[in-house]
Formats: C-alpha cells, sequence, structure tokens
C-alpha cells in the first residue's frame, strides 16, 4: 500500500474499520485487516511520540489508561491542551486526543491510539477484539454521545439518560454472562475492555446510570474502574469534578442525534460531506460527461450458468431451509434475502454470477412432521417445499434455482464423498449410548431432544446444541431429558455408529484456513467461531443415526442407518447444483477460478466453516471450498423471539398479507440486518422507517426530479450548464457511490443502503437550495438554472433506480420506467456517476413509488402478530401437479395483480375521483379471484358491512 498516512474526519455510523482512516480518498483499497496497519511502525518504537489530550474530552479517558502499555517501549510525552486547540495542521477543527508518531504522523481516532499503544506492549490482535471495537464505534458511540450531551449539556435526567444507551449497556451485560468470563474477550484484560471503560466511564461512574440488573456490567466496570491507570485517567481527564467536567468540551461539539429518536431531515449532515480535491472533482466531470459510452458490454446470458476462465465466477449459496419449517422473518434476513443483494449486486457488476439454495429435507424433522400431519416424508416434503418456494418467490429472491435434497444426485455425491473418506481412513466406528423413546419406539434424534444444558442449566437445551452457551452436546449428557414428540422421558440403548475423525483432519483444516482467512471477508462472528471450536480441540463427530428418511449408508453393517442430516445437508448445495446442470463439477471441483460466498446466521457456522471443509479436504477431490463465509447475528420480534406455535412474530406466509409491499420488506429487514450485534424486527421502526426514509426522502427527490421534468419541461430532460457547484455535487455522489462499491464488495448490506440514502438526502438538498419551482418563472438565467438543477436531479434518481435494484427490484424497475431508461442503465452498475439521461431524453409519466403507513394500521398489525394468531397448518399448496402452461398462467395474474394494485395506489395518493378508485379496486378484487382459482384455493367469503 505504500506510505501509510493517518488522517481521518468525522466518522460516521457505517465506518468500515475501527481505526478511523477516512473514506475521503475514495481510491485507496479497504483492507479487511485495518488494524495491521500500525505493525508498520513497530519498527520505531524506542523513538518519541506526544499524545495530546484535553481535560473534560470524554475520548482522553481510554487513551491515557492505555498509554501505560507503553512504558518502556517508546518515549511518550502527554500534554494537556485546549479543548479548542488545533493539533493536527491540516485538519481545519479541533479534535482530541492526537497521537503524533516519531515519524511525524497523527492518530486522532480514540480505539486507533488505544490499539497502537496495545500493539507497542507486544499484543496479538484477535477478531472478538476487533468485533468490539466495530461495535463500540458503530452502536455504542452514537447512543453515548446523545446520552452525555441531554445530561452534561442539556440538564435531562433518569430514563431520558438511560433510554438512548440501555440496549447497548444491557448487550454488553448479557455478553460478559453469557461467556462466563470476566472481561470482553476472555480470561484477561484487552484492548476492547479499556475503549469500553473509557467510553462508558464518565456515564456510570453515577450509579444511578449502571443498572443493578446488570450484574454483568456492575462487575466488570467496577474491575476495571479500581486498577491505579484507569483511576489516574479519571482523575486527569475529570479533575474530581465528575460530569461536569466534560461540560466546557461538549458545549462546544454539535448536538449529536439519538438512535432512537433521530430527526428526519432531507438536508445531510455538514460532517458527512468529505473534502474534495480539485483532482476528485475533475474525475467526477470527466466520468460524468463519458455517458453510457463508458460501460462495458452487456455480459450474454448462459443457460445453464457456468464458470468462464478469466473472469470473476461468483458462486453464491443460502444456507437450505429445513423444509417443514416456515420461515420467519429472521431466516428470511439471514439466509436468503442477504445472499439475493449479494447475487443481484454480482450480476449489475457483470460479474458471472450462480446463486442458488433449496430444501433441506431429510432427518427425524421430517418424519416427525408426517406423523403429525398423517402424511409420507414424501409428501410432507413436496407440500412444504411449494410453500417455501412460494414465500421467497413473493419476496422477489432471484434464485438461479431453488432445489430440494431429496434426490438421486444427492445420494450419488453423498456416498461418493463418504467413501473416499473411509477409503482415506477419515472414519470410524463406535459404539454409541443414545436415547430412545419407547413410546415412540425410535431412537431420538438430538433436536428432539430437549433438557438441562449441562454446562449452564439452560432449561430448553436441544440434543446437540444449547442455544444460550453456544456448547455442543451429546444427547445423553442432557439433565432431564425428554421427548420432544410425547414429553416421555427416553431411556439410554446402544447403537453402532460412524465417526468423522475431525481431530485426524485438523492439520489440513487449520492449514486451508491459514491460507483463506487472510484477505477473505468472512465475518468476525465466523471466524470466532470456528476458532473458539479450535481452541478447545476438535472431536470426531458422529455422521449416521438410526433412521429411514435419509441418504442410505453404503457400507455393510450399516444397511438400516442413513447419514446424520448434518453430515449430508452442505452436500446438498453440489447436488442442487448437478440437478442444474450435468457440468455442476466446474463449479464445485474449480477452487481456482470459483470464489465461493456462503449466507448463512452464525449457528450454521461450524457446519460449513468446519464439518463441510473437513469432508471436502479429507475426500481429496479438489473440491471448491468457501472463500467468504457470511454469518449474521440473530433476528428478534419486538422484545420477544418469533414462535409459530404462540402465533408470535411475522413469518414468510403471512407478510404478504398484510398489505404491505414485498419491498417494504425487504427495505426494513435490510435495514436492521443484524450484521454485527442481534437486533430486533419493530412495527414502530418499521413505520417510521417507510414514512422518513422511503416516503419523506428517497421517494419524495425521486418523485419531485422527475415530476419537475414532466411540469417545467415537457417531459424531456433539460439542458445542463454545470456550474462549480453542481461539478463539486457529482463528485460527492461518486465518492459515495465508490462507497456504496466498497461495502458491498466487503459484504457490508446494511452499510451500503445507507448509501443510497444519503445521496437521495444530497439531491434533496440540492434541489431545496436551487429552487427550481422557482427560478423556472425568472429570468433567462433562472430558467437555464431550473434546468440544470432539474436535469442533474434528475440523473441522480436515475442512479439511485440502479443501485436500489438489489434491494427493492420492484421500485428500481418501477423508476426505470418512469423515467424510461436505457438498456445498459437498468442492467449494468457503473462506478462512476455517469449523465445517464442526456438533453432532449424522454421520460414517461410519473407517480409516487410509496404509500404512508399509518398508525392505526401498525397498531392493528402489531396485535395480529403478537401471539392472538390461531395455530394453524399453512394454506394447502398445489404440490407438483401444477403444468407448466398453469404455472405461466399464474405467473402472468400475479403480474397483473402488481400493476393493477400500483394503479390503485396511485390514485388514492392522487386523491382521485371515489368512483374512479372503486371501478379500478373491483378490477383488482376480480384478478385476485382469478389467481385464487388457478391456484386451486378457496374463494373467501364476502363479507357484508355492519350496520351502524
Amino acid at each position: 500500500m505504500g506510505e501509510i498516512v493517518y488522517y481521518t474526519r468525522a466518522v460516521r455510523k457505517n465506518c468500515l474499520t475501527q481505526d478511523s482512516i477516512s473514506r475521503r480518498d475514495s481510491r485507496r483499497s479497504l483492507s479487511p485487516q485495518a488494524g495491521s496497519q500500525f505493525r508498520l511502525h513497530r519498527r520505531g518504537i524506542h523513538g518519541k511520540m506526544r499524545l495530546f489530550v484535553s481535560e473534560g474530552a470524554p475520548g482522553s479517558l481510554p487513551v491515557l489508561a492505555a498509554a501505560e502499555r507503553a512504558q518502556g517501549r517508546a518515549e511518550l510525552l502527554i500534554s494537556t491542551v485546549g479543548p479548542e486547540d488545533c493539533v493536527v495542521p491540516f485538519l481545519t477543527w479541533p479534535k482530541l486526543p492526537v497521537l503524533q508518531l516519531d515519524s511525524g504522523n497523527y492518530l486522532f481516532s480514540t480505539s486507533a491510539i488505544c490499539r497502537y499503544f496495545f500493539l507497542l506492549s507486544g499484543w496479538e490482535q484477535d477478531d472478538l477484539t476487533n468485533q468490539w471495537l466495530e461495535w463500540e464505534a458503530t452502536e455504542l458511540q452514537p447512543a453515548l454521545s446523545a446520552a452525555l450531551y441531554y445530561l452534561v449539556v442539556q440538564g435531562k435526567k433518569g430514563e431520558d439518560i438511560l433510554g438512548p444507551v440501555r440496549r447497548a449497556l444491557t448487550h454488553i451485560d448479557h455478553s460478559l454472562s453469557r461467556q462466563s468470563c470476566p472481561f470482553l474477550a476472555g480470561e484477561t484484560e484487552s484492548l476492547a475492555d479499556i475503549v469500553l471503560w473509557g467510553a462508558l466511564y464518565p456515564l456510570l461512574q453515577d450509579p444511578a446510570y449502571l443498572p443493578e440488573e446488570l450484574g454483568a456490567l456492575h462487575s466488570w466496570f467496577q474491575t476495571l474502574s479500581s486498577q491505579e491507570p484507569c483511576q489516574r485517567a479519571a482523575e486527569t481527564v475529570l479533575k474530581q469534578q465528575g460530569i461536569l467536567a466534560l461540560r466546557p468540551y461538549l458545549q462546544k461539539r454539535p448536538q449529536p442525534s439519538s438512535l432512537e429518536k433521530r430527526a428526519v431531515s432531507n438536508e445531510p449532515e455538514e460532517e458527512e460531506l468529505a473534502t474534495l480535491s480539485e483532482e476528485d472533482i475533475a474525475v467526477a466531470v470527466t466520468a460524468w460527461e463519458k455517458g453510457l459510452g463508458s460501460l462495458p458490454p452487456l455480459r450474454p446470458k448462459q443457460n445453464p450458468v457456468l464458470p468462464v476462465a478469466g473472469e470473476r465466477n461468483v458462486l453464491i449459496t443460502s444456507a437450505l431451509p429445513y423444509v417443514n419449517n416456515v420461515p420467519h422473518l429472521g431466516n428470511i434476513i439471514g439466509c436468503v434475502l442477504s445472499a439475493d443483494v449479494f447475487a443481484r449486486y454480482s450480476r449489475l457488476r457483470q460479474w458471472n454470477t450462480l446463486y442458488l439454495c433449496g430444501t433441506d429435507e431429510y432427518g427425524t424433522a421430517t418424519e416427525t412432521k408426517a406423523m403429525e400431519e398423517g402424511l409420507t416424508p414424501q409428501e410432507i416434503c413436496d407440500k412444504y417445499h411449494v410453500i417455501h418456494a412460494d414465500i421467497y418467490r413473493w419476496f422477489n429472491i432471484s434464485f438461479d434455482i431453488f432445489g430440494r435434497t431429496t434426490t438421486p444426485q444427492q445420494t450419488e455425491i453423498t456416498q461418493d464423498i463418504f467413501q473416499r473418506l473411509w477409503n482415506r481412513g477419515f472414519v470410524l466406528q463406535d459404539t454409541v449410548e443414545q436415547l430412545r423413546c419407547e413410546r415412540c419406539a425410535r431412537f431420538l434424534a438430538d433436536r428432539f431432544v430437549e433438557g438441562v444444558c449441562p454446562f449452564c442449566g439452560y432449561e430448553e437445551a436441544r440434543g446437540d446444541q444449547c442455544d444460550k452457551c453456544g456448547k455442543l452436546i451429546n444427547a445423553i449428557e442432557l439433565k432431564k431429558p425428554q421427548c420432544k414428540v410425547c414429553r416421555s422421558r427416553p431411556v439410554v440403548k446402544s447403537s453402532r455408529h460412524l465417526f468423522l475423525d475431525l481431530p485426524k483432519l485438523e492439520d489440513q483444516l487449520e492449514g486451508w484456513l491459514g491460507k483463506t482467512l487472510p484477505g477473505s471477508d468472512w465475518t468476525p462472528n465466523a471466524r470466532f467461531i470456528i476458532r473458539s471450536w479450535l481452541r478447545d480441540g476438535l472431536k470426531p463427530r458422529c455422521i449416521t443415526r438410526d433412521l429411514k428418511w435419509g441418504t442410505p449408508v453404503p457400507l455393510k453393517g450399516f444397511e438400516d442407518k442413513v447419514f446424520y442430516v448434518w453430515f449430508d445437508a452442505t452436500f446438498g448445495y453440489l447436488s442442487i447444483t448437478a440437478n442444474y446442470t450435468d457440468q455442476w463439477e466446474r463449479w464445485w471441483k474449480n477452487p481456482e477460478q470459483v470464489n465461493l460466498y456462503q449466507f448463512m446466521a452464525k449457528d450454521n457456522v461450524p457446519f460449513h466453516g468446519l464439518v463441510f471443509p473437513c469432508s471436502a479436504l479429507g475426500a481429496e477431490d479438489n473440491y471448491t471450498l468457501v472463500s467468504h463465509l457470511i454469518a449474521t447475528e440473530y433476528l428478534n420480534y419486538e422484545d420477544g423471539k418469533f414462535s409459530k406455535s404462540r402465533g408470535v412474530g411475522v413469518f414468510g406466509d403471512m407478510a404478504q398479507e398484510t398489505g404491505i409491499p414485498a419491498d417494504i420488506w425487504r427495505f426494513y429487514l435490510l435495514y436492521i440486518r443484524p450484521e454485527g450485534q442481534d437486533s430486533a424486527f419493530s412495527w414502530t421502526d418499521m413505520l417510521l422507517k417507510n414514512n422518513s426514509e422511503l416516503l419523506n426522502n428517497l421517494g419524495n427527490f425521486i418523485n419531485r426530479a422527475g415530476m419537475f421534468v414532466s411540469k417545467f419541461f415537457g417531459g424531456y430532460v433539460p439542458e445542463m450548464m454545470l456550474t462549480s457547484d453542481d461539478q463539486r455535487l457529482l463528485a460527492h455522489v461518486t465518492l459515495e457511490l465508490q462507497h456504496y462499491h466498497q461495502l458491498l464488495e466487503k459484504v457490508r448490506i446494511r452499510d451500503a443502503l445507507r448509501s443510497i440514502l444519503t445521496i437521495s438526502r444530497h439531491g434533496n438538498q440540492y434541489i431545496q437550495v436551487n429552487e427550481p419551482w422557482k427560478r423556472i418563472k425568472g429570468s433567462e438565467a433562472d430558467r437555464q438554472r431550473a434546468g440544470t438543477v432539474t436535469g442533474l436531479a434528475v440523473n441522480i434518481a436515475a442512479l439511485l433506480s440502479i443501485m436500489l435494484q438489489p434491494y427493492m427490484p420492484t421500485v428500481s424497475a418501477t423508476i426505470a420506467a418512469q423515467l424510461q431508461l436505457p438498456p445498459p442503465a437498468c442492467s449494468i452498475l457503473p462506478t462512476d456517476f455517469l449523465c445517464t439521461l442526456p438533453a432532449g431524453h424522454q421520460i414517461g409519466t410519473v407517480s409516487p413509488l410509496f404509500q404512508k403507513l399509518e398508525n392505526d394500521q401498525i397498531e392493528s398489525l402489531r396485535q395480529r402478530f403478537g401471539g392472538g394468531q390461531a395455530k394453524a397448518s399453512p394454506k394447502p399448496a398445489v404440490v407438483e401437479t401444477v403444468t407448466a402452461a398453469g404455472s405461466q398462467q399464474i405467473q402472468v395474474l400475479m403480474d397483473e395483480m402488481t400493476k393493477q394494485g400500483n394503479i390503485v395506489r396511485e390514485l388514492k395518493a392522487q386523491k382521485a375521483d371515489k368512483n374512479q378508485v372503486a371501478a379500478e379496486v373491483a378490477k383488482l378484487l376480480e384478478l385476485k379471484k382469478q389467481l385464487a382459482l388457478a391456484e386451486g384455493k378457496p374463494l373467501d367469503t364476502p363479507k357484508g358491512k355492519k350496520k351502524k
């Protein structure tokens, strides 16, 4: 990377690293190991360094506590300066604390300075610490800044202060409790502890803001606060004045926005605008002027999609959902929706992309569900496969193939891998003590045993893993075990089984991880989970079960057994591809040319990052292994968990019954995607995000830009004579577009969505400042200015259309149709902001994109999905009896319904004549009736209105 220069600007919530390296220079590549840059300076550790701190500056607390780590390693001079002193010569505003290195370079992010001191002491970086630092920067600091400002500057107290930070404090407490360690990253104090302690100390020094029920947090905070380096740091910064010492510093800071009550504005925050060089502006103007001619040619469509030598070949998988479970919103965002965004983005980049998924259909779960519904396992699979496919189709998931694991190809591939492992000595035989339910007359699969965890005491632990502490469990180790089917107590009996010898494969796995992880985009939680497994040492893993419904074991003496679903389920990706093309090995036995991205929730990480790689490595058949393992945390529902049996939460088959379009669901789920920590679906928050970000920000801007073209210029894009301010806007939009690319290339899906909304805010502000609706009535120069503003704004709208496509494909297509975008502008996502709609381009009819969600509507939905739903099986599905012609007819009707629904919404938004609206509504109802008949569903009985 050459010379490292440390510089920054105000840190946004969606910062990429913990080290506050600015993205002003958009041409810099974003290293996944940003922290390693500090190692470049360790050769100068005996030189002089100067640390500038300020009394009353909260950031000075952790750096002073960490500075003692550098004792004996370097000469460090600590200088106390005023809060308005500008220490860094090239910054135009004060920034403290600052560390000036002996090289003359500066560090001025609190966590970056602390990291530097820790590295000097010989500390080795780890993923968990990096994960905590990212969380501190993106989640804790915005909330904490608001709380401190309310307390110190505005004089608020009580819940006004605790409200913004309560969720963050609870997260720390739960993390400490769950891992049963005194510190955030383990048994010893780490960089994460010092940074978080320093951030929290000004608030938590007052016991009123350290809730008593958060016992683990209380113990952690007191332990750190009692250490001498932390005590000396507190005395230096707060001068025994307590929280009041911060007032002079905070009064000179801009008022922060709280996370929960952030004001909605069309104007971008000043600190979000990067400082532009003349070169930045010139490059942006040159790219703009080239227009669509600078785009690469469209890739010809392949069928089937196969790897191409010399091109970027991207293979994307979503974790295979259990066939007998209807997916809830957490399942959808954790796997298929996140992968869909990346697949759509990959195709827009003209990468050769194959995206696949399917239902995981073998195992006891299917057998049990079949017993419950009085069907055969195959009938259950057929029924629920269609339900899954319908749900994902409604959410507009763009699979190249959505398959299933109950196929001959699955049996052939699984048995081949097993035979290769057996022949190479990687499979063991042993007798296993198992739980057998005498009442059900069957051995119980792990997931159908429930009891008390032997490690943490959690009372609802499964027979394979505890959801609370995450530890693996043998079912017979459970205390007070119960059969989940009949609730009787099972007995222990012996059975002979096969085991994958993971210890024998551990060295191969370590070697592969050593080559794969550096430079990859494995999420921090995935890295941490795999390393924790390896730290504890791998153990042989049973790969067979006493069942009938599964892949048969091709070994004498084991004819009555099948493979354990978690041994062969991940081979489902291969067999699904084999059902798609007989050239499947070009994807799955081609690691040199294929980049494999796998999407899942964090509970699936061990099987994709450890069990499958061990199996593939042991088979020695040149299998393609995961390059980038993308794991989310969990999505909760309001204040609890999703539960189909209790009627709590929205499940996939219910979302379409709410009347809220699929793209709104996609947007909100992606907006709250649990990337760094668990998040929660909230009806109130969904209403706010729809009405503020979509309706008032994005929809408002795109509608205004198009309406100005239609109203003032007859539907034709006017001539544009760019001023220096316009050129500066081009550069800002280009930088945000490039940041969007950088984020999505790192699979930072949630943060990239913020870039779209930021560009829209830039556009709204541009229109508001220039007032084209006034200028169009003025002089010739004013009318010319109105034309330029309108033309530039509608081109920004065109750019937003293609940027939105991975997130909201239907809305994207609607914008493209309204603006009549040329085909290349709908299919290729540029890396620079181009003039897509030149002067003279004719646009189509412009209409509103979004509808307001009303409070009573949302409250009704909250009540409906809060636990009062009737327990019912999913609606009957047509199971593989629909002919090809019937499927086409259904799709046509669905498309017609979507169009008609848009017409009705537009008329209502325009407050059209009631008779006209009623006529269009009648057409929509008739289409719904036709669709129901085509799908074989019973027609709803019309309900009469009650008389008043």
